[in-house]
């Protein structure tokens, strides 16, 4: 394992260090909760300790003797909001479930009061004397729980569109010469970024300034304007960097609202930053799922039949799901495919957007799945998969735009070693520990949506690039500055870049890892916008278009750029000029700019690419030893072989899939959220408990980075990787346990006291 930076393969960009580097590692780099505020009030949320009910009464005597206490709100006094839409049908909210509106109590930990003080302590001190009395009724927690209500996801939700079929299923599955049917199980989640839920709140007269870590400025904007009832544009919210979020702060949560409209009854900013245990419930999780597979094949590994059937957990407010199989039933060639996804109710907060939302859960299910299946047929795993590649998914017949999932595959176990493995299981052993090795596919939809952008070239060479991108970790900063840099010929250090801004050009919410391909494709263009007014000063009469050629490299012209930009300057007569453009994707909608300045998303790509299908695909392969006598389960080593179309910094993009590699570990062996389904309560809700992989636990991690061209997804020939990197890791690590142990482990996470070799 090394740290050195990766070298630059063809379609690469160069591996320079992060533009935000010495901010952060100096700790001038400002959060949310670093904002300096003239005489903040803080506050302090007291939340409800069940998960159904009412609350009968408070007794706030002891909280308001605390020195320092300026107010108390519940919903007996506080100020009256718009109701939220779900985002998920067109609006902006994580939830409908609206705290402080009554008395009524819809899920644990829900906000019923907001301690506001002089100060943090006496905000705190004054939260835990708040006496509440409950009528609670009897929650249902889970799956396993009396008074569920499941149904069709389809029709429940605007983003769910259809279960994807094809051909005749029951017949194909019935006549398969080899069958497997399995039942698979995730559990619940949670995000626990290292920054926390945070959110400043300051009004100057009527106008309104918010700092929180969002990875949708844009969005937390006109979401909040919408309850409080005010224009859009008297609200500016300021993010400059988020430490961390994988979805938690993708959409407009009830907090921020209540801060508001407290600030603004107070006529003081107001700041709060929520406790680690406060962020189980304040934000969103990733829910539990179950699965069930039905694979049948011809004696030589060739699919037939693929059945996917899955159903997740969400709040009786709202109807959410991920709906995996909108990936899983395209993923491999089989002409006979059958999917449905259930949504099933429960008292419990809504879920929401977790790194990988989809595919998580889902390719566990399918990989596992397959490697059943090449075991039964006594296949190489990576052979059946070969049997089974496509450059056409079943389901419409599109053509993917780029596919090196088996080249991926073929790199990945050279450097893994996988053909010294013994095939058979349990065969492997180093003295007490029994060796195996795993292997599964990852993918992730290409995906990209309309942004904005401004640009400003001096000249002096100097640049400035404004987009109200999100720096959520991902090297946005360093990325969007790399791609001025190329397209503008100057030196990247020449480059500023001011993202995380309300009042910047608008850019999509940085999810579902379209960010780069998002704003780098719309910043490239800008650029452009600028080469063809400095050349046009040059060559008045030529009339040429400028941008990239067929083949990516730079026309003549474009090379004379650097050489005549002060005489470009010298004809203009100016010593700056700028340039303000808006891109959409192929396949965007009509409405898509009018959406994505009223902070809405018309995503597209994956497999709603018009007449395409975009995804970027890997390889994952894992070595675990489980102790045969105490059962202990390690993985030293862990490789993926990926390929994302154009890398614009494969120092960044190693890292983030490193630390997917990772994450993909901890979602097999560490993480689950444990519930107390008498009383539908997250029990592990701090960091001591909710179970996370250390340096102990990951010895060793290589990620090869292949060469990949795709002409047809976007400008930039990028393909968004942030959350390929955690695909499918949990399905080979159990791939890898049946090999050491020969047991079948379907249901997550695997800890000792599963083994029973």
């Amino acid at each position: 394992m090394t740290t050195a930076a990766p070298a630059p393969k063809a379609n690469m960009g160069q591996p320079i260090p992060r533009y935000d580097a010495v901010a952060k590692v100096t700790g001038t780099a400002q959060y949310a909760a670093d904002m300096p505020l003239r005489d903040p009030a803080y506050a302090y949320l007291v939340t409800s300790a069940i998960a159904k009910g009412r609350v009968d009464n408070f007794d706030l005597s002891e909280a308001q003797k605390v020195r320092g206490v300026v107010d108390i709100v519940t919903h007996e006094n506080a100020e009256h909001l718009e109701p939220a839409k779900f985002f998920s049908n067109g609006g902006y909210a994580s939830t409908t479930n609206q705290p402080l509106r009554s008395p009524d109590i819809a899920e644990e930990g829900q906000i019923i009061a907001v301690v506001l003080a002089d100060t943090y302590e006496a905000a705190r001190e004054a939260a835990h004397r708040v006496k509440v009395s409950y009528t609670a009724a009897t929650p249902t927690a889970s799956f396993h729980s009396p008074g569920t209500v499941a149904a069709r996801a389809k029709g429940q939700l605007a983003m769910f569109k259809d279960d994807p079929k094809v051909g005749d299923f029951d017949k194909a599955f019935e006549e398969a010469e080899v069958q497997i049917s399995a039942e698979y199980e995730t559990p619940p989640q949670h995000h626990n970024p290292m920054e926390l839920f945070a959110t400043s709140v300051a009004w100057n007269g009527d106008s309104l300034t918010i700092y929180e870590p969002s990875q949708f400025v844009h969005g937390l904007k006109n979401g909040v304007a919408t309850q409080l009832g005010i224009d859009p544009d008297r609200v500016h919210v300021v993010n400059p960097y988020v430490g961390g979020a994988f979805g938690s702060k993708g959409s407009m949560t009830p907090r921020t609202a209540i801060m508001a409209s407290i600030s603004r009854r107070l006529r003081r900013p107001v700041k709060l930053v929520a406790t680690r245990d406060q962020g189980f419930n304040v934000s969103t999780y990733r829910a539990e799922t179950r699965h069930r597979v039905e694979l049948g094949a011809t004696s030589d590994g060739k699919l037939t039949a693929l059945r996917h059937e899955g159903w997740e957990i969400s709040s009786r407010a709202d109807a959410y799901c991920v709906g995996g199989t909108k990936t899983t039933t395209r993923l491999y060639d089989c002409p006979n495919v059958d999917s449905l996804v259930w949504i099933v109710r429960a008292d419990r907060n809504t879920p929401g957007f977790m790194r990988s939302p989809p595919e998580v859960p889902y390719l566990f299910a399918l990989e596992s799945a397959m490697d059943e299946l090449a075991y039964q047929l006594k296949m190489d795993p990576i052979e059946l998969r070969r049997v089974n590649d496509t450059n056409r998914e079943p389901i419409g017949g599109k053509p993917y735009t780029s596919r090196s999932l088996m080249a991926c595959f073929d790199e990945g176990a050279k450097a893994f070693g996988w053909a010294e493995r013994n095939r058979e299981p349990r065969s492997m052993a180093d003295g007490e520990w029994l060796i195996g090795y795993g292997c599964a596919t990852t993918c992730y939809p290409t995906q990209m949506a309309p942004a904005a952008a401004r640009v400003r070239l001096r000249r002096d060479g100097r640049v400035r690039v404004e987009i109200a991108g999100h720096e959520i970790g991902n090297g946005a900063y360093t990325v969007i500055a790399q791609a001025a840099a190329t397209r503008l010929e100057v030196p990247v250090e020449k480059v500023t870049v001011v993202i995380g801004d309300s009042d910047l050009p608008p850019a999509p919410v940085a999810g579902g890892s379209n960010s780069t391909a998002s704003t780098c494709s719309t910043v490239m263009m800008v650029c452009d916008q600028v080469r063809q007014r400095l050349l046009k000063a040059l060559m008045p009469n030529e009339g040429q278009t400028v941008g990239q050629t067929p083949s990516g490299g730079a026309s003549r012209s474009d090379q004379r750029l650097d050489l005549d930009r002060e005489a470009a300057f010298d004809a203009l007569g100016v010593s700056v000029i700028e340039e303000y453009g808006e891109w959409k994707p192929d396949g965007a909608p009509a409405d898509s700019f009018r959406a994505m300045h009223n902070g809405q998303v018309r995503m597209v790509g994956g497999p709603e690419f018009g007449g395409r299908i975009a995804y970027a695909f890997g390889a994952d392969f894992v070595e675990v030893r489980v102790n045969r006598f105490t059962h202990e389960i390690r993985v030293p080593r862990v490789l993926g072989a990926f390929a994302a179309g154009h890398i614009m910094n494969p120092r960044s993009a190693r890292s983030q899939l490193m630390g997917g590699l990772i994450w993909g570990v901890a979602s097999s062996l560490h993480e689950a959220t444990e519930l107390d389904e008498r009383y539908a309560r997250y029990v592990n809700d701090n960091l001591a408990d909710y179970l996370v992989p250390v340096n102990a636990d990951i010895p060793d991690v290589e990620v090869i980075l292949l060469s990949e061209e795709d002409t047809q997804i976007n400008p930039a020939g990028v393909k968004g990787l942030g959350e390929l990197g955690n695909v499918g890791t949990n399905a080979a690590v159990c791939n890898a346990i049946f090999h050491a142990t020969g047991q079948r482990i379907r249901r997550l996470p695997v800890r000792l006291e599963k083994i029973e070799v």
